[in-house]
């Protein structure tokens, strides 16, 4: 299907903003082929990367400076650090802040200190926390392990049907447990030649939860488990303790990726070097130097008036960004023979994961075939990434594409595609690295106060695989299925990893019309008449993160470029040529800035619903190239 949709009248075309668009992110291309945009989250990957390198005893002045100097410089007026632009401040996220700029030598009588601090103690004090800030307050000997969950090793040992094994976590949750168990077991202290009084608010600790709940179950199961862990420090069980910590790092170890990290993520990462660390490892073992020079590459460098400016990513997404941008050359008119559009492709296809994973775990008989998301993760490919690239490659070939390339091309396309539609769930729809791993029994641990720790299958992953599935013409009747099975009761989808409502029909409506689905169907004209109805003044659509929380924010924020064009994605795909889909258009003409990109100051990227979020600089430009790519040019799935 081919729409021909008229042009907003103006000084400026929708043309003439895609061309000037297209020749920005031609100019963003790496001479291999790649695109990648910077990642921005929030400053406690910097202030956990000061406390890694003072545990480990690496610390360096000159970093720490530049990286005290970012912290400060995203303190807001009141005196706390939010996990997003615009957003509340932040009880965890402040205390590290604190005691980072702490470390780096700040006084806390200074004005930006003492603010801080008093926000932390109205909030309840450094007792609320989550629990990854207390386990970095214990190894700086600011918080005592007593008084954290217990994290037994013997965990690597369970068996994949017993509940609480390895297999029941998302791979970046057990990632990071599993080190994690080394380093709660091990309980080393590093102090600090500071206190933090000034962030005690004398809370008492909550009562726990009545006994037939699981999660008041699971908080006397943890008095037990640390009763166990100070008997396993002698005798016998000491001999299955050792032997725990032994297989935790053999774990740990062959999960190392070629970059020296661990999932390409950070809290993985700095938990894994320091678990290898404290097992013994010496500092010259070859992973250890390439855990701790890996981490380079993820330092972003500025300068400022007062010196550099360091921070850290919490990850990199160049396959994800590489696959958006040729797809969107492609939406913008550029010729599959296009240098950059067979560049990027010609990287993509060397990108492809052949290795074994621990997705095999569920699907054992399954060939590889995926694609990761970051420049080196072979353990963990995901059918998000996947997917997104089966529909940047299949875009890419020409006549007069070589018949060895075109071989190479479609054999990509044909493992990928097959390696996707394997790791569907039981209900039919898809979560990003596993599948079936819905067990949500370990939400209820003590441990898990912060982020999603289960990938079950998502709207927005389900839908992208049912689009490149449907655009080979494969079978993804029950992908469908559970895309109209989930469609929220006002029409809208919710999304995982973008933000939120947005993005999640931004990408239903484009999957199920390119599978079949009449875009005059009701559940299509749902969601038109949701967009319709969640349109800004401006012309264009914002939805702010609180809205993962706070259901009044569902499809409610400053506009911003990148969601409005997911809105006018699913608004093409369902052949809507009314005002609002004009007016859409007219607000990314008038705000796109003279280089051909746009500014985006909101977060539209999530990593853990309702409390880690992620700026993705290539957002605000890909997506928008798509958007008025379909609009200029008709959308064909």
């Amino acid at each position: 299907m081919t729409l021909s949709l008229p042009t907003p009248s103006g000084t400026r075309t929708a043309a003439d903003a895609l061309a000037a668009a297209v020749a920005h992110l031609r100019g963003r291309q790496d001479a291999a082929g790649w695109w990648k945009g910077d990642l921005d989250t929030n400053v406690t990957m910097d202030a956990e990367d000061l406390l890694l390198r003072h545990v480990l005893g690496i610390t360096d002045p000159d970093r720490t400076a530049g990286a005290a100097r970012w912290i400060r410089s995203q303190q807001r007026a009141d005196g706390t650090w939010a996990t997003f632009p615009g957003g509340p401040g932040d009880l965890s996220t402040t205390v590290e802040a604190w005691v980072a700029l702490r470390l780096a030598g700040d006084d806390p009588t200074d004005g930006h200190m003492a603010r801080a601090a008093s926000f932390v103690r109205a909030d309840g004090g450094v007792e609320g926390t989550r629990v990854f800030t207390r386990i970095w307050l214990a190894l700086v000997g600011l918080w005592s392990w007593d008084d954290l969950p217990a994290m037994p090793p013997e965990l690597i040992g369970l068996p994949r049907w017993f509940p609480l094994n390895v297999s029941d976590w998302a791979c970046w949750a057990r990632q990071t447990v599993v080190p994690l168990t080394v380093v709660c077991t091990l309980q080393p202290s590093f102090p600090v030649p500071f206190g933090i009084d000034e962030l005690h608010a004398g809370t008492p600790a909550p009562p726990r939860d009545p006994i037939r709940t699981w999660s008041g179950f699971f908080q006397r199961l943890d008095v037990a488990l640390h009763a166990y862990a100070r008997v396993a420090r002698r005798g016998p069980l000491a001999v299955i303790r050792r032997g725990a910590m032994r297989k935790a790092g053999e774990w740990i170890l062959a999960r190392q990726e070629a970059d020296g990290g661990w999932g390409g993520i950070q809290p993985p990462w700095v938990y894994s070097v320091m678990a290898l660390v404290l097992l013994g490892y010496p500092r010259d073992h070859p992973s250890v130097v390439a855990a701790i020079s890996g981490l380079e590459g993820f330092t972003l460098t500025t300068g400022s008036p007062d010196g550099p400016v360091i921070r850290l990513e919490a990850c990199q997404s160049p396959v994800w960004d590489t696959c958006l941008a040729v797809s969107a050359l492609r939406d913008g008119g550029v010729a599959a023979d296009d240098p950059a559009v067979v560049a990027g492709v010609r990287w993509l296809l060397d990108e492809q994961v052949t290795a074994d994973g621990d997705w095999q775990v569920r699907r054992p008989d399954l060939p590889s075939g995926g694609w990761a998301f970051e420049f080196a993760n072979d353990v963990y490919p995901d059918t998000d990434d996947t997917a997104e690239v089966v529909l940047a490659l299949r875009r890419a070939e020409h006549p007069g594409l070589p018949d060895a390339e075109r071989a190479r091309l479609r054999r990509a396309v044909e493992l990928g595609l097959d390696w996707a539609a394997g790791m569907a769930s039981a209900d039919g729809g898809w979560g990003a690295f596993d599948a079936d791993n819905t067990r949500a029994l370990v939400t209820r641990l003590p441990f898990c106060d912060f982020g999603e720790v289960i990938d079950p299958p998502s709207a927005d992953v389900t839908a992208h695989v049912v689009e490149a599935l449907a655009a080979e013409g494969r079978d993804c009747a029950r992908g469908v299925r559970w895309l109209l099975d989930h469609q929220e009761p006002d029409g809208s989808w919710f999304g995982r990893w973008g933000a939120n409502h947005l993005y999640g029909t931004g990408g239903v409506v484009p999957a199920l019309v390119a599978a079949g689905v009449d875009p005059s169907s009701p559940p299509v004209r749902r969601a038109v008449r949701w967009l319709h109805d969640h349109q800004n003044d401006d012309g264009g659509w914002g939805e702010d993160l609180r809205s993962y929380r706070d259901p009044a924010w569902i499809g409610r924020g400053v506009s911003t470029p990148s969601q409005t064009a997911w809105a006018l994605l699913a608004l093409v795909a369902a052949g809507d040529r009314s005002a609002a889909a004009e007016r859409g258009v007219r607000w990314l003409v008038e705000h796109q800035r003279a280089d051909g990109g746009w500014d985006e100051e909101q977060y539209t990227g999530t990593g853990f619903p309702g409390d880690f979020y992620i700026a993705y600089h290539l957002y605000r430009v890909v997506f928008p190239i798509s958007a008025l790519g379909r609009w200029v040019h008709g959308w064909d799935p």
